[in-house]
């Protein structure tokens, strides 16, 4: 898992009515950040401290959470937490943290009028801890929902899942919020987890790829309410740069375990967090990295329980 790599702890908050929560990652020390960009949809928040040429160097956390755009309030809860530790980058008489993150659009699972807040983000970052992390349908992966083809009629539930690689004296992290709008493979075998489903009842999965290969026209999915979102960590040592790099070769794991992934009606996003000073070559680093995220999508979606609308992989014995 993720906490595998030392110094990172991960909290979850979540309405279980709503159908909607909030996933932090906390870094204990400051972390070097870099983050990678995939489809047309992202809907993403304090990436200019993540350039090179900025001034500040670090972050302290990484917000990844359900509400589209509305989710974004949660960051300021996180941020509070964060502050009353004094925790964050030194401004005068106080202390500012900084923390991006990513948010999916999970409004049409539940009640599209909850959304997290900022109690629900200061929840998630107080609930941090180095532990296990719960996986499936909690924190971010509450209202997530994936193969989305023919709509959310056909689609199965989605989830969070995290997962970890070591390599040598490294560990690489994986937390993955599964929201994408096509299907979801094993990464060892490629054989289906859940994805479109063959009818509104139906228990039978077809293969989203292929039917868009086949000339489905897009166009009815002119909306952006598909993503998957996540943080790499790891305690290998890495400038802002060797970060951006690991995050994108970790999209490597998205291409593993989503087919398809990275549609323009996907907001894909993947950040990098470098937390430790363990000598790595950085590209050993990224292809580990894509390893963890592609178990971590799956784990996250195996995990996931099902809603009386919404099938999850262990009701159709894919799992």
């Amino acid at each position: 898992m993720i906490t595998d790599v030392p110094g990172i702890r991960v909290g979850h908050a979540w309405d279980e009515v709503g159908l909607t929560g909030v996933s932090v990652v906390v870094c204990e020390r400051p972390a070097v950040c870099g983050v990678a960009l995939r489809g047309a949809a992202n809907d993403v928040v304090g990436l200019d401290y993540l350039d090179p040429a900025h001034i500040v160097a670090t972050v302290n956390a990484v917000v990844l959470g359900g509400g589209s755009r509305f989710g974004e309030e949660a960051i300021a809860g996180v941020m509070r937490v964060l502050e009353a530790r004094g925790v964050g980058y030194a401004a005068g008489p106080t202390v500012v943290p900084h923390v991006p993150g990513a948010f999916l659009f999970d409004l049409n699972v539940g009640d599209g009028r909850v959304r997290p807040t900022r109690e629900m983000g200061a929840a998630a970052a107080s609930a941090a801890a180095d532990g296990p992390v719960a996986e499936g349908s909690v924190g971010a992966g509450t209202g997530c929902s994936v193969g989305k083809l023919h709509g959310i009629a056909r689609a199965m539930r989605g989830g969070i899942g995290s997962a970890s690689v070591r390599i040598g004296g490294a560990v690489v992290g994986a937390l993955a919020a599964v929201n994408a709008l096509g299907d979801v493979r094993d990464p060892e075998t490629g054989r289906l987890i859940a994805g479109t489903r063959d009818a509104p009842d139906g228990r039978a999965l077809i293969d989203s790829a292929r039917v868009i290969a086949g000339g489905l026209s897009m166009g009815r999915f002119a909306a952006p309410d598909h993503t998957t979102i996540g943080v790499i960590a790891t305690n290998a040592r890495l400038t802002k740069a060797e970060a951006a790099r690991v995050a994108s070769l970790g999209m490597l794991g998205f291409a593993r375990a989503l087919s398809p992934p990275h549609t323009a009606f996907d907001g894909d996003t993947l950040f990098a967090l470098s937390v430790g000073d363990v000598a790595a070559d950085v590209t050993v680093v990224g292809l580990a990295a894509a390893d963890a995220v592609a178990h971590a999508i799956a784990r996250g979606v195996r995990a996931a329980r099902s809603l009386p609308h919404l099938p999850a992989a262990g009701d159709l014995g894919t799992i």
